[in-house]
């Protein structure tokens, strides 16, 4: 399979000496930087940018025929989308001067270490990207519609902001920047960490890595892999996470639970591109998109010094946050409808008809544990489903479970007692009908979950009704 080219667009490197073109295509490939053309004739150059896909430059000064200044000249008249650096093998400070003034991005003499070059080049690539996702997302939020929507048919949603998570996903899809997903345990991190993957246009696999637990040898190892005797143990090299997700994605899960030693080395791999697997002191690129995610609050963690301020910023280029299950009610019912029919596939099973009381019993509900929580409540359900309509018992005891015994949509534990608070105690009649209130209110006006919701029976709650109305 041939490997991707990076980046999306080509780099055109122009000079009229064979063995420096060479020289430099080789040391931008070592770093990545695969999508190059090269061009020894000055006069061919404006032909090759007319044929389109050359969003930046690499242009030598002194060359026959066309010179660099004419040519840069050129190239800002007729393309000034167009990014050009511009190598000279004099250092001449009004030279630099003068190629800055006609538009260049930035100036090298030839004789600049490689790596300050290719560290330019990359500068460069990472600001044209950016420029391109902005073009993305203004496109996005001014037509509020998706090019590849059947890419988050795995994620089931009417949320009009995770619709709005949806675009920004779609838009940042392709980007080389680190993306950072956060969200509680259970809201479906790593299904949008699939779907970006899947919208990268990366040809390599999806890579996931939960990093939580992980001590900074077992880190190293998993990630960077290790050459044969690295350690006692190690009879054969093994390669590395990173170098499995090599052309593909690398998803790193619960960052947020990552050591201190550990987080020096993701940073560094973030900063340089590059890792030394256990026991070589021969660098190795990476050359897959890297995700991250967490449930962990990182500006809280960085704020106590727990997670490095500066792998902090790294993250925040590209980030999201899913919202909890309890801030999207409007999603139970369809997340409801389709794990009973997954849930019906998995047991061999007819999907069975929900009674019309379970979506306004789940809204009760604040869910801790999200989607996760709910698809484990109805395959539960399902798995001892005999009736043609679903029975609501199971749903009862899994919410009383998960409430540690109190009645549900109540807040607080049962130690705690929620008049503490109240200066002025209510009267115990006027407190008994506020209950019964509250209850009918997060029912919908439904007395059976109502009295579900209370702890006693229907007909004790209907009682108590109509003795207020007397």
């Amino acid at each position: 399979m041939d490997k991707a080219l990076y980046p999306s667009f080509r780099i055109l490197l122009v000079d009229d000496e064979p063995a420096w073109l060479d020289a430099l295509a080789l040391s931008l490939e070592w770093s990545g930087i695969t999508n190059i053309v090269t061009c020894q004739d000055s006069r061919e150059v404006m032909g090759i940018v007319e044929s389109g896909d050359v969003e930046l430059i690499l242009l030598d000064l002194n060359m026959p025929n066309l010179g660099g200044e004419e040519l840069l000249a050129l190239i800002g008249e007729r393309h000034p989308e167009i990014v050009t650096i511009v190598i000279s093998g004099m250092n001449q400070v009004e030279g630099a001067v003068q190629c800055m003034k006609l538009g260049a991005y930035d100036y090298f003499v030839k004789t600049s270490e490689d790596e300050r070059l290719v560290s330019g080049v990359v500068r460069a690539i990472r600001m044209l990207e950016l420029k391109q996702e902005n073009r993305q997302m203004s496109q996005c939020i001014l037509h509020g519609e998706l090019k590849h929507p059947e890419a988050f048919d795995a994620i089931i949603t009417a949320d009009s902001r995770m619709h709005a998570i949806f675009s920004y996903i779609e838009a940042v899809a392709r980007s080389s920047e680190p993306l950072l997903i956060t969200g509680e345990s259970g809201v479906g991190k790593e299904l949008f960490a699939q779907v970006a993957h899947r919208l990268s246009g990366c040809r390599g696999p999806l890579v996931a890595v939960n990093v939580a637990g992980l001590d900074d040898n077992a880190f190293s190892d998993t990630l960077f892999g290790h050459v044969r005797g690295a350690y006692t143990g190690a009879d054969q090299a093994r390669r590395g996470m990173i170098e499995e997700a090599a052309d593909g994605t690398l998803f790193l899960d619960e960052i947020g639970d990552m050591s201190l030693p550990s987080q020096v080395k993701l940073l560094r791999l973030l900063q340089e591109g590059e890792y030394f697997p256990l026991g070589s002191d021969v660098p190795k690129r990476i050359r897959a998109r890297v995700i991250v995610a967490t449930h962990q609050d990182l500006t809280a963690k960085q704020a106590a010094g727990t997670f490095r301020r500066d792998l902090y910023y790294r993250f925040r280029t590209h980030q999201v946050h899913i919202p909890p299950l309890r801030e999207r009610k409007g999603d139970l019912a369809p997340l409801l409808d389709h794990f009973l029919g997954e849930a019906a596939r998995a047991f061999g099973k007819k999907k069975p008809t929900p009674p019309k009381e379970l979506p306004q019993l789940l809204a009760t509900h604040s869910f801790p544990g999200n989607v996760r929580e709910l698809k484990a409540m109805v395959f539960d359900a399902v798995s001892t489903h005999r009736e043609r309509v679903l029975s609501l018992e199971s749903f009862y005891q899994a919410l009383r479970a998960t409430d540690g015994g109190t009645p549900p949509g109540l807040v607080g534990g049962p130690d705690q007692n929620p008049f503490a608070c109240m200066e002025r105690l209510p009267t115990f009649g006027s407190a008994i009908e506020l209950l019964m209130d509250e209850a009918l209110a997060r029912s919908g006006g439904k007395q059976t979950i109502a009295a579900r919701l209370l702890g006693m029976t229907p007909s004790g709650l209907n009682k108590r009704l109509k003795s207020l109305s007397k």
